[in-house]
């Protein structure tokens, strides 16, 4: 099975309070589902049509296991905290062999 890669980048952000209460939560939920942190913050350089805003990158054992923390219980507390203090997009891709 191949490991999966969670990427999360902010497009925007409109309530730094509302963030950081996020980050609380879902770096534990995260780690608690199996989720190893790779990289995070702001981009050291973005190009083309790249934010500059915080991206972080998670390893996980499969995507089935990904795809389980965003869905899990302490995940959904995470967001229900950040609410509309934020903008993002998340990918959850498969690592190649």
């Amino acid at each position: 099975m191949a490991k999966a890669y969670w990427i999360n980048t902010f497009t925007a952000v409109h309530d730094r309070a509302k963030l950081d209460a996020y980050i609380a939560l879902a770096g534990p939920a995260m780690r608690s589902a199996g989720g190893r942190f790779l990289a995070r913050g702001n981009p050291a350089h973005a190009f083309e049509s790249g934010t500059t805003e915080r991206t972080t990158l998670i390893e996980y054992d499969s995507v089935e296991a990904a795809v389980a923390a965003y869905h899990s219980p302490d995940y959904q507390a995470a967001l229900a905290v950040l609410g509309d203090g934020a903008e993002r997009e998340i990918r959850i891709i498969e690592a190649v062999d």
